[in-house]
């Protein structure tokens, strides 16, 4: 990879974007050819789904700019709202002034959950449970052997009690397991399946669920970066008053739910649409994203916003990211597998980790926005011309409604219609 500083890259024709994102990134235009057919075949949607009638196709995008431990990134994102790709490059080349983005992440631990029913004795069955702990993870840990030959299996166990649920005590027993560069679904799924005879004989209760769970609090992907306060100066706003007004606003997003919700959703504009572009489950990366904002008894924002000692500005995302680059959509679906191909993606781990820098640098967008000039302008500008584009413009007369429409500060259908029918 070269860089992802792709100066003037919105100016391009659409093959120019894609040969110059392949030159970029050392592929050939042929290589990402795919995201201008759609990804798929039919016959291909057809052995995915159930009820396959046809394909649904989103916009492409690049989020450019980014550098993430000191590398250069191509980030495509897959998403139909407006200012989001737009909005995460530029907060991306900011970041770069000051080191780009720096990212961790967590073992990739996943959770697999057995409900135990119609036990007798709560407090002794844990115990046996935790007594019979080795030979349950030793069982669990030959149930996939090219899993185990990476270096993943099993783990841990924890026992959770619940003495007072609607339908009387039951207990949880979680298993801890280790998947390496898969999403890990159905491996856990599996093996929750081949040790519920074993916790059976155990407990003496009935194993009723077996499943994964997408609160994967275990598999933490975290994202920070630093930006020097004379970067964020812009249009009569000072650096000072951009930085302060960013963090008044992410503590705003820090004690009210009510706001958090809007905050969070931000953030997941630039998650989903890496997690869609790669064929990862975005629902699942969303229930975890959002449960784990709530994991202390009140919903709250997932990322911070605050100052260093050099004045600068500096914001952390950290948050669940169950994603995997092999099985599921990932292998199946060429666009996906063009999309891992570009990043130079070569393992869950780095997935997860350009995945929530994206996050932050959204989310940072949408607060520099709110706390300037307001959201409206620049996603109003965009917006203008989906909006010209419905009320039936083409080709250059998109351009001319939408810039109209932003000058008025009227965007809507009805005004587009009428500058249409005037200026035809």
């Amino acid at each position: 990879m070269g860089t992802s500083r792709l100066a003037g890259f919105y100016n391009l024709s659409l093959e120019e974007r894609l040969a110059r994102a392949a030159l970029a990134a050392g592929l050939t235009p042929e290589e990402l050819s795919v995201w201008t057919t759609g990804g798929i075949s039919l016959e291909s949607a057809d052995h995915m789904i159930e009820n396959a009638i046809g394909l649904h196709a989103l916009p492409l995008g690049l989020g450019l700019n980014f550098q993430i431990n000191g590398r250069d990134v191509l980030v495509p994102m897959a998403i139909e709202e407006p200012s989001v790709v737009a909005g995460a490059s530029f907060m991306a080349k900011l970041a770069r002034a000051g080191g780009g983005f720096q990212t961790t992440s967590s073992a990739p631990l996943m959770i697999g959950q057995m409900q135990v029913l119609n036990v007798v004795n709560l407090a002794e069955a844990s115990f046996k449970l935790y007594e019979h702990k080795a030979e349950l993870l030793a069982a669990a840990d030959e149930i996939d052997p090219i899993l185990k030959k990476f270096g993943g299996g099993a783990r841990d166990l924890e026992v959770r009690t619940f003495p007072d649920s609607p339908v009387g005590g039951f207990l949880v027993l979680h298993l801890i397991y280790d998947v390496r560069d898969a999403m890990g679904a159905n491996a856990v799924n599996t093996a929750c399946e081949r040790l519920a005879p074993q916790v059976e004989a155990i407990t003496g209760g009935k194993v009723h669920l077996r499943i994964l769970s997408n609160l994967a609090d275990r598999r933490i992907t975290r994202a920070r970066c630093q930006i020097p306060v004379k970067e964020l100066t812009f249009e009569g706003f000072s650096g000072e008053t951009v930085r302060d007004g960013i963090i008044a606003a992410y503590a705003f997003a820090a004690v009210d739910p009510y706001r958090a919700a809007t905050h969070n959703k931000g953030i997941m504009n630039g998650v989903d649409a890496v997690v869609i572009a790669t064929g990862n489950d975005w629902r699942a990366i969303e229930a975890g994203a959002h449960a784990y904002a709530a994991r202390g008894g009140r919903y709250t924002s997932l990322s911070t916003w605050g100052v260093n000692a050099e004045g600068d500005l500096v914001g952390t995302l950290e948050m669940p990211m169950a994603v995997g680059v092999i099985g599921g959509a990932t292998k199946v679906h060429p666009a996906a597998r063009a999309a891992l191909k570009l990043m130079n993606v070569k393992t869950a781990s780095d997935l997860a980790e350009i995945i929530v820098a994206v996050g932050l640098a959204q989310n940072m967008a949408a607060l520099r926005a709110l706390a300037t000039e307001g959201i409206q302008r620049g996603h109003m500008s965009l917006h203008a011309r989906q909006v010209a584009i419905a009320a039936g413009a083409s080709g250059d007369m998109i351009e001319k409604i939408a810039a109209r429409m932003v000058a008025e500060k009227i965007v809507r259908i009805d005004r587009a219609e009428e500058l249409l029918e005037s200026l035809a």
